[in-house]
């Protein structure tokens, strides 16, 4: 009836990214009618590949200022 505290740590659950998001989800029809495969090459002069710390892929950067925008985010920490 009841489970020891190590028998409950020892349980996992998969859970996979595409049951998480509604298949007519809007930004699912974005993904699928716009193509972003632009951004890499058009942003690659901004960024130094043998200089610093890795950066932050810049297409992630493009998407979640666009998503920002779309749901009227206002800034990033939001």
């Amino acid at each position: 009836m009841f489970q020891s505290k190590t028998e409950r740590q020892n349980e996992f659950e998969m859970v996979a990214i595409e049951e998480l998001v509604p298949e007519d989800h809007l930004l699912r029809k974005i993904d699928q009618y716009i193509d972003f495969s632009f951004i890499p090459e058009k942003v690659r002069p901004y960024y130094s590949e043998d200089n610093g710390r890795p950066s932050l892929d810049p297409l992630v950067l493009f998407k979640m200022m666009f998503i920002g925008y779309i749901y009227g985010v206002r800034s990033e920490r939001e």
